[in-house]
C-alpha cells in the first residue's frame, strides 16, 4: 500500500515556529482535511508534504514508486497547446511506459540469455499492467470527461489554453492532477475556482478515488461529504480528529470552551501575581516574596487564544423602511455581441427574502446581479426598485475601486456609524485583518484583502437591499460564519450568488435558477419558492421523471417557445381566486406605499421643527418654544401610529 509518512517534522521562519515536531501518515484510502486558522501554516505544511519545501528537521519516508501530486492555491499558467492536448500531458508517465515496452520488445527480439529474458518478461508484464491501469488507451475520452466535469465545454477542447483566465487555468491544473491518478493527492483550496456543479462533480470523483488525499478548503459542505478525518494545525502542532468536518467542529468547540476557561483562570492568576509584585516591589521586607512571585510568573506556560478562534458577532445598522415589493423586473433581457444571455425575465423580489441565483458559469448570474444593482443599465425591459429601497452591491470588481494612502482602520472609522466604531477592530479581525494589519495602507493590499475590505465597508452602511456576488470567496470558515450570522439577523432583503453550498443552504429562502441553453439562446429561468434543499429535491425528482406533469410540462413548453419559465411551483386554485389574491396584494402594496410616504413626511416634519427649535428667535421665546415642542410631540405620536400601521400591513 502506497504511503507517505512524516515524523517529528519542524520548520521555522525566523523566530516563528511554523511546524513543531509534526507527525503525519498518508496512505491509499486516506480521506482527510487539513484545518487551521488563516496564517497557521497549512499551505506551508502541504508544500513540505509535497517535497517542495525542506523542513529544518524530521524524517520523510515515502514508499518506493509512490506518486504524490500537489495542487497549490494559485499561480499555475499553461500555454502553447490546446486545452485537450494540455490535459493529455497528464499521461506523460504512461507515454514513458509505452516507450519502455517498445524498448523491451526490441531487446527480447535480440535473443537475450535465459536469465535476462526472464527479467525482461517480468518487467514487460509490470509495465503492461501499469499502462493498462493508467487509462492511456482511453486518454482522450478520459480527459474530455474530467474537463467537462470541471466546467469546460466540448467546444473548448480545441481552444489554445492560454486564452483561459487565471481561475480556468487552475481548473486545467486540477484536471491534470486528477488524470494522473497519483497514489496521494494534496489539494490546497481546490474549490476556489469551481462553481456548484463542478464542486459536486469533484465530490463524486473523490468519493470513488482509490488513493489517498489531504485537502485544505473553506467549503464546509464539500469537506463534510468527502473526508472522514481531520488534521488540525494549531500552534505549530497537528492533532487528528476522526469523523466528518462537522464532527471535528463540534469536538473542537468543546475543547475551545475548555481552553477559554483555562485561559481566563490563568489570566486571573497572572493578574493577582502581577498585582502583588507591583504592590510590594519596593518593600524590603517582602523582597524575597516578590522574587518568588517573579520566578513563578516566568515559569507559567502561557495559554494563548488566536484571534481567529475568538467568537464574535456583529449586526448591520438598522435597515431603513421599505415597501413589500423590493425589486421588480418586466421583460428583462441582456445580450452580449448578439448573444442573448437572458430574455423576457419577469421577476418580483419581496421584502425579507434571501434569494440565491444559481446556474452554471455563463448562464448570466453576475449579469443579472449587475443589472439589478444598477451597475449595468444596457439591457432590455425594465427594472424598478420599490418604495424606500436603498441598495448596496458587492462583487469581486469592487476591490478595484479601493485605492489611496488611507489606512484600513482610518478608512472605516470615517465611514462607520458611531455605535459601531468601538467594535471595528473585532469586525476587522473577523474579516482576517488582525494585529498590525489594520494599519496597512489600502494601496498595498492584495486583491483578496481589498475584496474583504470592500465587503466589510458595505456591511457598515444603513441599507435594506444587499446584492452580493460571491461574498465568501476570500473568507475562511470562521469569517463565513460571522457573515452568515449577521445576514441571518439582517432586517432587509438579500439577493446573492455563491458557490458555497453550506452558505447557500443556511441563508437562501428562495432559489432562482438560470439554466444555460444552447449557444446563442438565452438561459431558461425558473423560480423555486423554498430553500436550497427543496430546490435540489425538486431537481432530483424531475431528473428521475417523478414529476412528468405540472411544473415540468410547463417548463418544457416554455423552453420550447424560447421563453423563460418564471415559476416552478404548480399553480393552486382557480383563475378567479388567483385574480382576487393579486388584487388584494396590489391593494396592500398601495397602502404600504401611502404609509411610507406619510412616514417620510412625518420624519421630515420633525426634522424641520427641530431645526426651527434651534433658532434663537424661537428658543429665546418661551411661548414659541413650548408651541414648537408640542408640535414635535404631536408629530412624533403620529409617526408612531403610522409606523405601527405600516408594520401591520407589511406583515399581513
Amino acid at each position: 500500500m502506497a504511503f507517505v509518512q512524516f515524523s517529528r517534522v519542524s520548520l521555522a521562519f525566523g523566530d516563528r515556529d511554523i511546524l513543531s515536531e509534526v507527525s503525519l501518515n498518508l496512505q491509499a484510502g486516506t480521506k482527510a482535511a487539513l484545518a487551521g486558522a488563516n496564517g497557521s501554516g497549512k499551505s506551508t505544511l502541504m508544500k513540505v508534504l509535497a517535497g517542495s519545501i525542506q523542513p529544518d528537521s524530521g524524517e520523510r519516508a515515502i514508499q518506493r514508486d509512490a506518486r504524490v501530486s500537489y495542487l497549490p492555491q494559485s499561480g499555475i499558467v499553461h500555454a502553447g497547446r490546446s486545452l485537450l492536448a494540455e490535459a493529455e500531458t497528464a499521461f506523460a508517465r504512461a507515454a514513458e511506459l509505452e516507450r519502455r515496452l517498445e524498448e523491451i520488445g526490441e531487446e527480447l527480439a535480440g535473443s537475450p540469455d535465459a536469465a535476462r529474458e526472464a527479467r525482461l518478461l517480468a518487467e514487460h508484464h509490470e509495465a503492461q499492467v501499469a499502462l493498462d491501469e493508467s487509462g492511456w488507451h482511453r486518454r482522450r475520452s478520459l480527459a474530455e470527461q474530467v474537463l467537462v466535469g470541471l466546467g469546460f465545454s466540448l467546444a473548448d477542447m480545441g481552444r489554445p489554453v492560454e486564452e483561459f483566465s487565471g481561475g480556468w487555468q487552475m481548473r486545467v491544473a486540477l484536471a491534470k492532477l486528477l488524470l494522473e491518478r497519483p497514489d496521494i493527492l494534496l489539494l490546497d483550496e481546490p474549490t476556489n475556482y469551481l462553481d456548484l456543479e463542478a464542486r459536486s462533480w469533484l465530490e463524486d470523483w473523490l468519493r470513488d478515488f482509490p488513493g489517498g488525499f489531504l485537502i485544505v478548503s473553506h467549503d464546509r459542505y464539500f469537506l463534510d461529504v468527502t473526508v472522514n478525518e481531520v488534521y488540525e494545525l494549531f500552534g505549530g502542532r497537528v492533532k487528528r480528529y476522526q469523523g466528518t468536518y462537522t464532527n471535528y467542529e463540534r469536538l473542537r468547540a468543546a475543547e475551545l470552551d475548555s481552553l477559554v476557561k483555562r485561559y481566563e483562570e490563568q489570566q486571573e492568576e497572572i493578574a493577582k501575581i502581577e498585582d502583588f509584585i507591583r504592590r510590594f516591589r519596593y518593600n524590603a521586607s517582602k523582597a524575597a516574596m516578590v522574587q518568588g512571585r517573579i520566578k513563578q510568573l516566568e515559569k507559567i506556560e502561557r495559554i494563548e487564544i488566536p484571534e481567529s478562534l475568538k467568537r464574535m458577532r456583529f449586526s448591520f445598522p438598522p435597515a431603513p423602511h421599505s415597501g413589500r415589493l423590493v425589486v421588480t423586473t418586466e421583460g428583462f433581457g441582456k445580450s452580449y455581441g448578439g448573444r442573448s444571455v437572458i430574455a423576457g425575465l419577469d421577476l418580483t423580489v419581496e421584502k425579507g427574502e434571501r434569494l440565491v441565483v444559481v446556474g452554471r458559469n455563463g448562464a448570466g448570474k453576475s449579469t443579472l446581479l449587475r443589472a439589478l444593482a444598477g451597475v449595468d443599465r444596457d439591457y432590455a425591459g425594465t427594472i424598478a426598485l420599490g418604495s424606500g429601497v436603498s441598495l448596496g452591491y458587492f462583487s469581486q470588481d469592487n476591490a478595484e475601486t479601493l485605492v489611496g494612502p488611507e489606512r484600513i482602520l482610518d478608512l472605516l472609522e470615517a465611514e462607520a456609524p458611531t455605535e459601531l466604531v468601538p467594535r471595528l477592530r473585532d469586525m476587522l479581525g473577523a474579516f482576517l485583518f488582525r494585529g498590525d494589519d489594520v494599519y496597512k495602507q489600502v494601496s498595498v493590499l492584495s486583491g483578496g484583502e481589498k475584496s474583504r475590505l470592500a465587503l466589510l465597508r458595505l456591511l457598515l452602511k444603513p441599507i435594506n437591499l444587499l446584492i452580493l456576488d460571491e461574498p465568501t470567496n476570500h473568507l475562511d470558515l470562521h469569517s463565513k460564519d460571522v457573515l452568515l450570522d449577521a445576514l441571518a439577523r439582517f432586517g432587509g432583503t438579500v439577493v446573492f450568488v455563491s458557490h458555497d453550498r453550506a452558505f447557500i443552504e443556511s441563508l437562501a429562502t428562495r432559489v432562482l435558477e438560470l439554466t444555460a441553453s444552447e449557444p446563442g439562446s438565452p438561459s431558461r429561468v425558473r423560480s423555486f419558492p423554498g430553500d436550497y434543499r427543496y430546490y435540489l429535491e425538486r431537481i432530483a425528482r424531475e431528473e428521475s421523471g417523478e414529476e412528468a406533469g405540472g411544473a415540468v410540462r410547463r417548463g418544457a413548453a416554455k423552453a420550447a417557445e424560447g421563453k423563460p419559465f418564471a415559476d416552478a411551483t404548480p399553480r393552486a386554485g382557480s383563475y378567479e381566486e388567483e385574480k382576487r389574491l393579486k388584487a388584494e396584494r396590489r391593494k396592500r402594496e398601495r397602502e404600504e406605499e401611502r404609509l411610507l410616504a406619510e412616514i417620510e413626511a412625518a420624519e421630515a416634519g420633525i426634522k424641520e421643527l427641530e431645526t426651527r427649535l434651534a433658532d434663537p428667535a424661537v428658543y429665546a421665546n418661551a411661548e414659541k418654544s413650548r408651541a414648537t415642542q408640542r408640535e414635535i410631540e404631536a408629530l412624533g405620536a403620529r409617526l408612531d401610529e403610522l409606523t405601527a400601521e405600516w408594520e401591520r400591513v407589511a406583515s399581513a
